[in-house]
This record gives C-alpha cells, structure tokens and sequence, in this order.
C-alpha cells in the first residue's frame, strides 16, 4: 500500500502507541486524521507530525461518540485522498473484579473498545466503499484469550472488537480489514497494571511488573513501525486475519 499521500484515521493518538504511528505514518507520507480526549497532548503530537511533512488534522474528542466519528470522517474527506482509519484508542480499568467493577467503568469500556469501533466503520466504511477500497486496523489484545483477575471486562470488550473486525472482513471483502495486536507495550496503560488495585489488583501487579523487571516490554516505536511496515508492504494478506507483533 502507498501511504504517500493517502488520508488515515487515528484514533488515541496523544501518547503511547498512538503518538508512535502517528510519527511512522507521518514518515510514510500520509495525510493524518488525529484523535484523542486530551487537546493538549494532540497538538504535541500535531506539531511533531507536521514538523515530519505530513498535513494533519486534529480532530478532539470521545471516539465513541457519534459527532466525533463524523468529524474525523469528514476531515479526512476534506484533506483528501481517504484510505482508511486505525483503531487505537482504548481503556483499562484493570484491578476490579468482574463484580467489584462500576458500572460507569463498565460502560466506558464498552463504549471506547466497542462502539467507536462500530462508529469509526458505520461512518467510514461507505465512504471507502465507494471509492473502491481502503483499510481498517484494529488494536487487539491477548487479554482475549487470556482469563486473568482483574482485566476480565477489558478482555471481554477487545475480544468482541476483534469479532467485529472479523465480521466486517466477511462482509467486506474489498476494505482490508484486520486486528493487530502489539504485545506487552512500555505504555501507560501497563503501568496501570503494575499499580492495579482491587481483587485483582496483586495478581496484575506480580504479572506486569514480572514483565518489566524481565526487559519483556517493546518500545511504543518498535511496534508502530512493524506495523506500517505491514501497512506498506502487503497488507491485504492480512485481511481477515490477527496479526501478532513479533520483535
């Protein structure tokens, strides 16, 4: 695929994993739909992103909401040349149990994990439809198949994305459509679980922070150019599939 001039979602896109493809894709030559909940943190990475050369957008908001999908899809209309979105953006909450977990973090898993899922391909997908083709990436996790205390609603959330992506590659053949799932990552959001609390709290604490002290952890960097380099090579070999980072 040739990112060169090509118009991409983003979504959480301020930090992480998201600030790292934001950079690669910048390098690749593609126009960039940024999208995250902390302006401040964006614009950073904007600024970053158009020191690099590319033309970029920022588009704030909760990608689980309706008028924030709209917009970034719009965006990219406007910057031109629309070939698809990533799918980074996600939430945590680890430590609760299942039962301990409130439901106010219920709903936020379900809604960033899930719905802006549904949202990002309800919007996108006709576009990229019409113009004969595009991509659809989306950030999966080993917690799908992986029962731990305290991460059990997080997993049950990105394991129905991961469906979802699976369905939308069955129903539309012609958008490459697969999951890319990253490993253990130097993130925050591991660093939520190395300080977890709750049940399940000193089960993910051992865990994760076995994984740090072990040097297991990828770099945000490493992840974000191995996945362009699929981007750039073939990714329609993907479609369909999940794609496990491997260092």
């Amino acid at each position: 695929m040739d990112l060169n001039q090509q118009t991409l979602i983003l979504t959480g896109a301020s930090r992480g994993i998201g600030e790292a493809v934001a950079l690669e894709l910048s390098k690749a030559g593609a126009s960039l739909v940024l999208n995250a909940r902390n302006p401040e943190a964006l614009e950073h990475v904007v600024e970053d992103c158009r020191a690099l050369g590319a033309q970029v957008r920022a588009v704030v908001g909760d990608a689980s909401q309706d008028q924030t999908v709209q917009f970034m899809v719009k965006a990219a209309k406007v910057l031109g040349n629309f070939g698809g979105f990533i799918h980074n953006a996600a939430v945590l909450h680890s430590g609760p149990l299942v039962t301990e977990l409130s439901e106010t973090h219920f709903d936020e898993l379900v809604a960033v994990n899930l719905k802006a899922s549904y949202l990002l391909a309800r919007y996108a997908y006709p576009n990229l439809l019409r113009s004969g083709g595009g991509l659809a990436v989306f950030l999966g996790s080993g917690a799908t198949e992986l029962n731990f205390p305290g991460s059990g609603v997080y997993g049950a959330t990105k394991a129905a994305e991961e469906y979802l992506a699976k369905q939308l590659a069955l129903e539309h053949p012609s958008i490459t459509c697969f999951v890319y799932r990253p490993g253990h990552v130097d993130t925050a959001m591991q660093a939520h679980h190395r300080s977890a609390e709750g049940s399940g709290g000193p089960a993910l604490r051992e865990r994760f922070g076995g994984s740090q002290k072990r040097g297991e952890l990828h770099s945000p960097q490493e992840v974000a150019q191995a996945l362009v380099r699929l981007l750039v090579e073939k990714p329609q070999q993907y479609h369909g599939t999940i794609v496990q980072y491997r260092a």
